[in-house]
């Protein structure tokens, strides 16, 4: 079987054939009405991915990483004249109280270590004792270790007290379940290159329909302000030239996703490649960072093999035709990380795990 480099890194991700061969539509211009409706298409189809987003949320599409649907959902949300708490345990967390003090917005952070749960009962206390917040803001599924962080109780959390959340949903949007209905979510961000399936260039911030149309942009940017671009977008248009390739993958993914039977078939078809990689690898000793109930379905991480670098590794696994992930920071001489997002087939993870297999019974410090 001919088949390209696996991705095995937490987006972006190896493509399917029908994706792929939608990058080689013809050229199309932004302002031209077929642009504007495969706009209105991609909107719907991201809103459908979740059944209560629909009529409940918008789709707002931006160009961008992942990392600017963030900043764009922090910069126009999170209010200029009142406290928003970041709750945080891993890079990404850290990452949007790094945006918001770029923003000179004010903020608070509850912290954990990497790799901890995020810290719920100082949340409540914090909640319940300052009134300056308004807003929390959190991520779903910390990549820095693959550990999904419990948004349903901080969802509560923020309900019972009267506070929006906000969440970064960039590696779980389209694999993990996120509750659309729930009455604190203000907004979710993600993008197309990770469990969608699509490539990198669009990303996208789903907004509550009553939070666009009651509040003001808190946003001091011009390209990162939401509320310019739901405008634009209301007939399928934007205020910048977007990817527009990006968008015909995009939508090519979201009706590959349909197809194929959803967020749930998703996350089961996930879970399952990465339950059958985490235990060939602890079968060969290499054990898990964190207890396997923790991680999401699609990200784990390991710690290093004895007598392995991570650089060692990596090279010996991409002659064979696989990326894997470094640790991040302090974890990064410590551990490697696997993904199973993308058009990942049984035999591609039946040739990685005969690869460790080989490279470890070949090491005899393995």
């Amino acid at each position: 079987m001919n088949r390209p480099t696996i991705l095995l890194n937490p987006g972006p991700v190896t493509l399917s054939e029908r994706v792929r061969h939608a990058l080689l539509h013809e050229d199309m211009c932004h302002r031209e009405p077929d642009f504007a409706a495969l706009m209105l298409d991609i909107k719907a189809r991201l809103a459908a991915v979740y059944a209560p987003a629909q009529g409940r949320f918008d789709a707002i599409t931006i160009t961008g990483s992942g990392t600017c649907a963030v900043e764009a959902m922090v910069a126009s949300l999170a209010p200029k004249a009142a406290t928003t708490l970041v709750v945080a345990n891993g890079v990404y967390g850290e990452r949007i109280a790094a945006m918001l003090a770029a923003q000179r917005k004010p903020h608070a952070v509850i912290q954990s270590p990497w790799g901890d749960a995020l810290d719920l009962p100082a949340v409540a206390e914090r909640l319940r004792t300052d009134t300056a917040i308004t807003h929390v803001v959190a991520v779903h599924n910390e990549t820095t270790t693959g550990r999904l962080n419990d948004i349903g109780t901080l969802a509560d959390l923020c309900r019972d007290h009267g506070k929006w959340l906000m969440i970064d949903a960039v590696s779980s949007f389209g694999g993990e379940r996120i509750d659309f209905a729930h009455p604190a979510l203000l907004a979710a961000a993600a993008t197309g290159n990770k469990c969608l399936h699509g490539i990198v260039g669009i990303a996208f911030v789903l907004v509550r329909h009553d939070a666009l149309a009651a509040e003001r942009s808190q946003s001091d940017s011009l390209y990162l302000d939401l509320f310019a671009y739901h405008l634009a977008q209301r007939i399928g248009f934007s205020p910048f030239t977007p990817a527009v390739h990006g968008c015909f993958a995009l939508q090519e993914a979201l009706r590959e996703l349909d197809e194929t039977g959803g967020l749930e078939v998703r996350n089961a078809r996930y879970r399952a490649l990465s339950e059958r990689i985490r235990s060939a690898l602890q079968g060969h000793g290499i054990s898990l960072f964190l207890p396997a109930s923790a991680y999401s379905s699609m990200i784990s991480s390991f710690r290093l093999p004895l007598g392995w670098s991570y650089e060692r590794l990596h090279d010996a696994l991409r002659a064979d035709g696989f990326i894997i992930y470094a640790g991040q920071g302090d974890l990064q001489g410590s551990l490697f990380r696997v993904c199973t997002m993308g058009d990942l087939l049984d035999e591609d993870i039946d040739r990685l795990l005969a690869s460790f297999d080989r490279l470890l019974r070949r090491d005899p410090l393995c």
